[in-house]
């Protein structure tokens, strides 16, 4: 049968119905990250008025309409949305940004010099994905307001009101996330809460204030007010309630230091006393770095550019990491006497380089903030910067000022030094073990159970605690799509142990080899060869202990993998219930319980202690059949607690954990003794 294909068939989307009908082209997802993202847009805007220097207050609030309706309000003290009549389209300049795509203040570089929104679909965007959208504009001692219904507007032009203000000029809008286009309309306060922090880190000076109302807070954790004092020479960061009179739903982030605090966030055992920072403006770049190193092993950079995460790095990465490695270098080869090491002396009379890339960035903490009139991403994720001309800039920035900072402070700098060279030493002694290891990548394990498919995104690795259970895996799997790898006991603690001694540990070189993609600064994400890869193990607390020391050698050595949502924990059930022919896999107690309420009678009851006690046809079932199995994707959606909480629970300093223990003891269900 054929169809008619002729100029009629052609369509032509007037308005924003574009938008609607092709949401995820405009916000990535209609799941909660696009969600989320309507905020970002809204926010973005308010941020762009304060890098602009005309706005030191944001305000968001979350809260329910009396249908119980998620609503979302971001007011800021800006200059203001404009009002007046647009020349060339004799409308509102309000209603032309709020009901035209690509229209907005952003393109000619006059009104933001630098922005994080460059293509002028934001609140246009936020307006079509709205069941309802307010915004209030004052401007010139009047406060102005246009109304919305999925993007149309329901009054003719703006309407001045009589509200009064608590500052001179400023934009409120005010939108409801229309349910007929997403998934879930509930709003993350923990999501939202994370990143307004850490624009308030990379806007030193801009006050941001979080306001939950609404009756049903999802994920909600203690209020905090987060301030930086400047006070002393040392970044103080208060994380207690400042004001008795503070609701209890209320975050207001604050930092004077701005991503100085940031750094002294993220370290956690600094090496020197000094943190070296500078801010500069160099061929229409402003250019801020804040760097510190700690006793550990791991480095951990953050880079920005426009107040956006370019989590995947870029030419601005580059640049750093080249001008601190020649600036190290360079220090170095003028102060030859703080060098032990013998044979990195030889390298220092021959006048060479002596500490790789590798060497200078173990331990290094920093936070790279670029500001650039017309950034270019690589895809639409906006996750790494394209630029050309600023790895040069960036270079010469880092290298000039790391090294002035080396010659001012000469007690940091021996620290620093003396880390540096500690790394170059292991570097050099346990050349042969990464050699090793990197002629085996690709090659599998010699316990490895592959699968037939060769296609990554459609290949699953399972690591399976014990060799009981990974037999019965390895028979109740699906062989064209699962490999099982059985981990004999618990891996080494690499938050503990350095890369020597974890290299040594035969299970984390099986699960290295397995991957196939390196670790550390070697790992490729682009040969992982698996794109699911999943913790399986018992559901006590044993099974629990592994998964913590698993995800911390994740975390540690290919953070990539969860950054890219490859990482998974099984649910393995801990009950069977069953009653007559009927039979269910229940995973917790209160589900049990439920089921026997809903089932009456005396069902029989078993429960798993381990995996080894599930036959394959039950694991099958139950952890390794996509249609019936629970997975938990691991994701880490802010970097500061993740890190606080790997160093805590999984470090060498016992104090911190003992406290966390103590305070969180009676927050523990389903305790196994």
């Amino acid at each position: 049968m054929s169809s008619e294909y002729g100029a009629s068939s052609i369509q032509v989307l007037e308005g924003l119905e574009a938008v609607r009908r092709r949401p995820a082209m405009y916000i990535g997802s209609i799941d909660e990250n696009g969600l989320h993202h309507l905020v970002w847009e809204i926010v973005d805007n308010s941020v762009d008025e304060a890098m602009a220097g005309f706005c030191d207050s944001i305000k968001v609030i979350l809260s329910q309409t009396e249908h119980g309706q998620e609503s979302i309000t971001i007011q800021d003290n800006g200059r203001g949305i404009p009002t007046e009549i647009h020349p060339d389209y004799n409308i509102s300049s309000l209603e032309l940004v709020t009901t035209r795509l690509h229209s907005g203040g952003k393109f000619d570089h006059e009104s933001y010099k630098v922005s994080g929104g460059l293509h002028g679909v934001g609140i246009a965007v936020v307006n079509a994905l709205s069941s309802w959208m307010q915004v209030k504009v004052k401007r010139d001692n009047l406060v102005q307001m246009q109304e919305y219904v999925r993007g149309e507007t329901i009054s003719h032009g703006v309407i001045t009101i009589e509200e009064e203000w608590d500052y001179e000029s400023g934009t409120h809008i005010t939108f409801i996330p229309d349910p007929e286009i997403f998934e879930v309309t509930q709003i993350e306060v923990v999501t939202i809460r994370n990143r307004l922090r850490e624009l308030a880190f990379l806007n030193k000076g801009l006050t941001i204030t979080l306001i939950d109302e609404r009756k049903h807070k999802p994920s909600d954790s203690e209020p905090q007010t987060e301030s930086v004092q400047d006070e002393s020479p040392d970044v103080e960061v208060d994380d207690e309630v400042t004001d008795e009179d503070l609701p209890v739903n209320e975050w207001i982030f604050h930092f004077d230091g701005g991503i100085k605090a940031y750094v002294d966030q993220l370290v956690t055992n600094r090496v020197h006393d000094d943190m070296p920072y500078f801010d500069e403006n160099i061929e229409k770049m402003q250019v801020e770095v804040a760097l510190a190193y700690d006793r550990s092993e791991r480095d951990l950079i953050n880079t920005f550019t426009n107040n956006i995460n370019t989590r995947h790095g870029g030419t601005h990465l580059s640049g750093f990491k080249s001008g601190l490695t020649r600036a190290l270098n360079a220090y170095v080869l003028k102060n030859e006497q703080l060098i032990k090491n013998s044979h990195l002396k030889k390298g220092l009379k021959e006048k060479r380089s002596i500490f790789t890339g590798n060497d200078v960035r173990e331990g290094l903490v920093a936070v790279v903030s670029l500001k650039i009139m017309n950034p270019q991403f690589e895809g639409q994720t906006k996750s790494k910067l394209g630029n050309s001309e600023v790895k040069g800039v960036v270079e010469s920035c880092v290298y000039e000022n790391v090294l002035k900072f080396l010659d001012e402070h000469p007690d940091s700098s021996r620290s620093i030094i003396e880390k540096c060279e500690a790394a170059a030493t292991l570097r050099m002694r346990f050349r042969q073990i990464r050699e090793a290891v990197r002629k085996t990548q690709g090659k599998g394990s010699g316990k490895l159970v592959d699968c037939a498919v060769s296609d990554p995104a459609k290949r699953e690795l399972f690591l399976v605690e014990g060799d009981s259970a990974g037999g019965s895996a390895i028979e109740g799997r699906f062989s064209e799509f699962q490999a099982i790898l059985p981990l004999r006991g618990k891996v080494i603690n690499v938050e503990k142990a350095r890369l020597e001694k974890a290299m040594k540990n035969k299970e984390i070189l099986e699960i290295i080899r397995a991957i196939g993609a390196s670790y550390k600064e070697h790992f490729k994400i682009e040969k992982v060869r698996y794109h699911k890869i999943v913790l399986l193990m018992d559901a006590d607390i044993d099974g629990h202990h592994i998964v913590c020391l698993l995800l911390t050698f994740f975390f540690r050595y290919m953070p990539e993998l969860i950054d890219e949502g490859y990482l998974y924990i099984a649910q393995p059930p801990l009950f069977r219930v069953k009653k007559g022919n009927k039979e269910i896999y229940v995973l917790s107690e209160q589900e049990r319980d439920e089921i026997i309420q809903t089932w009456g009678g005396r069902p029989e009851i078993s429960r798993f202690k381990g995996l080894g006690e599930m036959n394959p046809i039950q694991l099958r079932e139950t952890v390794m059949d996509p249609e019936k199995r629970t997975l938990l994707q691991v994701t880490r959606k802010n970097l500061i607690d993740a890190e606080r909480m790997f160093v805590t629970l999984m470090g060498e300093e016992v104090a911190p954990r003992r406290e966390f223990i103590e305070t969180h003891a009676l927050e523990v269900q389903n305790l196994d003794i």
